[in-house]
């Protein structure tokens, strides 16, 4: 099942069970003569406003992520979990309301009701999704092409595990072999790149041998560049620790290699925080940005805006927006890094670059959803080649969106030699392994404390 039928589903389950459930306790609580001295209330205007609140509820919970493959029961446990909270929620505005208002007591508790019925009708709403969704694997619909790396016993009773069971929407494609010395498999892992693209894989599952752990990271980065989601079995978990969380389904127990650090109800607010932030600052600094613009035009030939390719998330070629604070053809002679007092800079250029100005356009690559406000900062692609092999690892600083500000930005001088770009890698992972809204906005006051107080490159 694709996520965007997968979502559709979601959504208009939940819009009949939502709806289901009002419908219900509206009965309930005012047409059946059970509930005494309750005063005529509307119908259509609540059914509105609750279905929007439980779709906001639902969103930052997180329940139309897409699950490829998802139990009914986790299923279950993630609304009991979601409604029960947006319950207590209704619980507190309701005492609140009765509380102002000198209302009966007896109000607060048809919220139990309530909870009972949403509890029952969105539960069973989406186990039948679920119930759906694993009928179809069964037939083999929507199954995702996958290959085994590792060939020898773990290996072989993975792919017995996916034969046997269909509903893990595993196809198997074929063997990726370590040592290369078998021609029946599909190729050897150095080649996974074009075994992926060749094979149309989605799922890449590891499995392998004792003597063959310290190959693991090689395959993460043979994988780096492709959309491919990677799982490996549970023996070799010490190897990615801090990396990885563990799922299990139908008995077969699986480890995801690099999943999001943050949940998704945190992604979805840094990046409301993101349009939101970016929208209000574009406004507020308007008069400035107009006459940054004339003094660049006035002040040096050339254009206005610097646009220069960066590398993105998972390895995606963006163009960046700055104002342009160096001469013309800057870089005719090739990339390189700026130093501090690097004579290419233009007199408007070092003054907009001390206070960050020059950044600002990045705004719009933010509203763009490039980039985040907070983040590793992009880097080019001539150095992210360079530096992918001077450093062990450097990959995982692609693993999340870059930003116009970041720890390393806070914590370290603007790079201008390759040594730099290694001892600021060390904040950057430090920032992935603990991505969180409460650290982004320590670095965004942090940020603006350097740009008040001119401390920047």
């Amino acid at each position: 099942m694709s996520k965007r039928t997968e979502k559709i589903l979601l959504f208009f389950s939940d819009f009949i069970t939502l709806n289901f459930a009002w419908v219900v306790y509206y009965l309930i609580r005012v047409k059946s003569g059970w509930i005494p001295n309750i005063a005529p209330a509307s119908f259509l205007i609540p059914l509105g406003a609750i279905y929007i609140y439980w779709l906001i509820i639902f969103t930052f919970a997180g329940l139309y992520q897409h699950w490829f493959v998802r139990s009914r029961f986790d299923e279950f446990a993630s609304v009991f979990k979601t409604i029960s909270l947006g319950c207590f929620i209704l619980f507190f505005l309701i005492f609140l309301d009765d509380t102002l208002n000198d209302s009966m007591v007896i109000s607060r508790f048809l919220i139990l009701i309530y909870w009972i019925l949403m509890i029952i009708s969105v539960g069973t709403g989406r186990i039948l999704i679920r119930s759906f969704q694993m009928t179809l694997l069964q037939k083999g619909i929507g199954l995702r092409n996958s290959i085994i790396i590792g060939t020898g016993k773990r290996g072989i009773e993975l792919e017995e595990l996916i034969q046997k069971f269909p509903q893990l929407g595993y196809k198997f494609a074929g063997f990726v072999s370590l040592n290369g010395n078998k021609s029946s498999f599909l190729g050897h892992i150095e080649d996974l790149k074009n075994i992926i693209k060749l094979h149309k894989v989605s799922e890449v599952l590891i499995a392998l041998e004792d003597n063959e752990k310290g190959k693991l990271f090689d395959i993460i980065k043979f994988c780096q560049d492709s959309d491919v989601m990677l799982k490996i079995m549970p023996d070799t978990y010490e190897i990615v620790s801090g990396l990885a969380k563990t799922n299990q389904l139908y008995g077969v127990p699986f480890i995801e290699v690099m999943p999001e650090i943050m949940p998704y109800s945190s992604q979805l607010l840094k990046r409301i925080v993101d349009i939101t932030l970016s929208i209000a600052i574009l406004f507020l600094l308007s008069p400035l940005l107009i006459l940054v613009i004339i003094l660049i035009k006035i002040t040096s030939k050339g254009p206005i805006f610097y646009t220069q390719n960066r590398v993105s998330k998972n390895s995606k070629i963006f163009s960046m927006y700055k104002f342009r604070s160096m001469i013309r053809d800057a870089e005719e002679y090739g990339p390189e890094w700026a130093g501090e007092n690097d004579p290419r800079i233009t007199g408007i250029g070092r003054l907009i670059r001390k206070i960050y100005l020059d950044e600002v356009p990045q705004l719009f690559n933010v509203i763009k959803n490039e980039m985040s406000i907070v983040g590793p900062r992009p880097e080019r692609p001539f150095f992210v080649e360079m530096l992918s092999k001077e450093i062990p690892y450097y990959y995982k600083r692609l693993s999340v969106k870059p930003g116009i500000t970041g720890w390393a930005q806070i914590k370290h001088k603007y790079d201008s030699s390759l040594d730099d770009v290694k001892e600021k890698l060390k904040y950057d992972f430090y920032y992935i392994e603990n991505m969180s809204i409460k650290l982004d906005l320590k670095i965004m006051v942090n940020t603006f404390l350097v740009v008040i107080f001119m401390k920047g490159h």
